[in-house]
C-alpha cells in the first residue's frame, strides 16, 4: 500500500465518516512534474523542440498553479484510493471530494473524503441456528424439458410443397415501405421466418399463414407506438414479400440414435439419467447459496444494525449501477436496458432498496464475525480462494497472488477470503431443517421482438 498518504477519521452520523487525507510533499512534487511533462508534450517555446521543453520551463510559462491543477486531476483518482486503503474503510455510495488550496512549492496536499461505510452489527446469537432448507426435488417435468430442448436443436428444416401453417419456417425476400416509400433497414434477402413464433410486429407473421412457394404477398402492419426508431413509430407500413419457400420442422424420434445424436450416450434411459444427475447437481448449487443467504440473514435478525435510508438509497444505486456495468460489458448500453425496462436508474434504484439493506445487513453480518473469531487469513488461505481463478486465466494462484501484492490489492484480497471464511463458520455450524418448497413464480410474458433493431424496418426473425 502506497505510504504517500497519510489519513486521519473522524466518525459522522448515519454511518458516514470524514478522510482528512494528505499527500507527501515529494509525491505532490512527482505529480507536478508529470503534468508539466505532458503539458510540455504540446507546447511550443522558442529554443526548444516540440514535446523536449523542460518541466520547469513549462511550469515558468504557464504558472504553477496551473500545473499543480492539472496535477491533482490526474492523480487525484489513485490518491483518493489510497486514502480509503489507508483509512480502512469499507465504501458504500459516491464520495464528497474537497480538495483544499494549492500547495506551495515543497509542500503537501490536502483534500477531505465525506462518505457512507459499511454499517457496523452488535452480534447477537450466530453459532448453531436452525435454518431452513430445501431438499433437491427433480420431476419428470423437468428432465422431459431438457429432453425437449435437446430434440429441438437437433430438429432440422425440410422443404415441403404445401402453403405455410402455424410453426412452418417460410423463407423470403422483403422491401418495406411508409406511404409508398421504402425505408431505411426495412429490405431483406433469404430471410427465414417462424410463423406463429411472435418475434415480429403483430400481424406479420399472421399475413404469411396460406402462402405457398413462389407467392408474392402484401403485408401491411402498424409499427408499435413505442418502437425503437422514432421515424417509424406508430406508422403503417407495407412489406412486398416474396416467398421462396415453406419449410416444416423435423424433430428426431427420443430413442436411443437419438441419445448418440444428441450427447453421446448408448441408450435413451442413460441420457435421461445423466440429464437427472445434472439437475439435481445445478438444485443442490443453488439450493446451498440460497440456504447460506438464509443462515445470514438468520444471523442478522438477531443483531443490532443501524441502516440509514441514506445508506440504504446509495447502496441501492451502486448495485444498478454494477447491473448496468455488466450488461455493458456484455454489449447491452446504459441506454439500451433502461429502455427495455422502461425505467430510469433512479426508478430501478428506488425498486431495489430492499435488496441493497438484506445486503448491507449481510455484509455487517460478515464484518462482525471477523472479528468476533479473530479471522485471519494466511497466504495459503488466499491461494486457496485463487485456484478457480488461476485455472480459468490459464495461470496459479501463486502468479495471482504476486500480482494481488504488487497491485497492493493483497489486502482487499484477505477482507474477501476473511468474509468467506466467516460465512462458513456460519453455515458449518447452522442446524438445517426442513424448508417447505415454495411455489415458482409466474414466468413473465416477454414481449413479441419486433422487426428489426432500432432505427430500422427489417421484419427480421431472431
Amino acid at each position: 500500500m502506497s505510504s504517500s498518504v497519510t489519513t486521519t477519521i473522524t466518525e459522522l452520523p448515519e454511518s458516514r465518516v470524514r478522510v482528512e487525507a494528505e499527500v507527501a510533499a515529494s509525491e505532490v512534487a512527482r505529480s507536478v512534474q508529470k503534468a508539466a511533462r505532458k503539458l510540455g508534450s504540446n507546447l511550443r517555446v522558442p529554443g526548444f523542440r516540440k514535446g523536449k521543453v523542460p518541466a520547469q520551463v513549462v511550469i515558468t510559462r504557464l504558472g504553477r498553479a496551473y500545473v499543480v491543477d492539472e496535477a491533482v486531476r490526474d492523480s487525484l483518482g489513485g490518491w483518493y484510493t489510497d486514502a480509503i486503503q489507508t483509512a480502512e474503510v469499507a465504501v458504500v455510495g459516491e464520495p464528497e471530494i474537497n480538495v483544499g488550496d494549492t500547495p506551495a512549492d515543497g509542500q503537501p496536499l490536502a483534500f477531505s473524503i465525506e462518505v457512507g461505510v459499511r454499517p457496523s452489527a452488535k452480534l447477537g446469537e450466530y453459532h448453531g441456528l436452525e435454518v431452513g432448507r430445501r431438499e433437491a426435488k427433480i420431476d419428470e417435468a423437468a428432465v422431459e424439458s431438457e429432453l425437449s430442448g435437446l430434440r429441438e436443436r437437433l430438429a432440422t428444416l425440410d422443404t415441403v410443397e404445401r402453403a405455410a401453417a402455424d410453426g412452418d419456417f417460410a423463407v423470403v425476400d422483403y422491401v418495406g415501405k411508409v406511404d409508398g416509400v421504402p425505408f431505411a433497414g426495412g429490405e431483406a434477402r433469404d430471410q427465414v421466418i417462424e410463423l406463429g413464433a411472435g418475434r415480429l410486429i403483430p400481424g406479420f407473421e399472421d399475413q404469411l399463414v396460406g402462402a405457398s412457394a413462389g407467392e408474392d404477398r402484401t403485408v401491411t402492419v402498424t409499427f408499435p407506438e413505442d418502437y425503437g426508431s422514432a421515424e417509424l413509430a406508430g406508422k403503417e407500413a407495407t412489406f412486398d414479400v416474396h416467398v421462396s419457400e415453406i419449410k416444416a420442422k423435423n424433430l428426431p424420434e427420443f430413442d436411443d440414435e437419438f441419445a448418440a445424436d444428441a450427447a453421446g450416450f448408448d441408450t435413451l434411459a442413460e441420457l435421461r439419467e445423466d440429464i437427472e444427475k445434472r439437475l439435481r447437481e445445478q438444485a443442490e448449487h443453488e439450493i446451498g447459496h440460497e440456504f447460506e443467504r438464509d443462515v445470514l440473514d438468520a444471523v442478522a435478525e438477531r443483531s443490532e444494525i443501524e441502516l440509514p435510508d441514506s445508506l440504504v438509497t446509495a447502496r441501492a444505486r451502486e448495485l444498478v449501477s454494477d447491473s448496468i456495468n455488466n450488461l455493458s460489458a456484455q454489449g447491452i448500453d446504459r441506454e439500451t436496458y433502461l429502455r427495455i425496462v422502461g425505467k430510469t436508474e433512479e426508478e430501478l434504484a428506488s425498486e431495489g432498496t430492499e435488496e441493497a439493506a438484506r445486503t448491507l445487513r449481510r455484509e455487517a453480518v460478515l464484518a462482525a464475525v471477523v472479528e468476533a473469531e479473530a479471522i485471519e487469513p494466511t497466504d495459503d488461505d488466499v491461494l486457496e480462494s485463487l485456484a478457480g481463478t488461476a485455472e480459468r486465466g490459464q495461470t496459479t494462484p501463486a502468479a495471482l497472488l504476486e500480482q494481488l501484492r504488487s497491485s497492493d490489492q493483497l489486502e482487499r484480497a484477505r477482507e474477501d477470503v476473511a468474509a468467506e471464511l466467516a460465512l462458513k463458520l456460519l453455515v458449518d455450524s447452522a442446524k438445517p431443517v426442513a424448508k417447505a418448497d415454495e411455489p415458482e413464480p409466474a414466468a413473465e410474458s416477454e414481449p413479441a421482438a419486433e422487426p428489426a433493431a432500432e432505427g430500422a424496418g427489417e421484419p427480421a426473425a431472431d
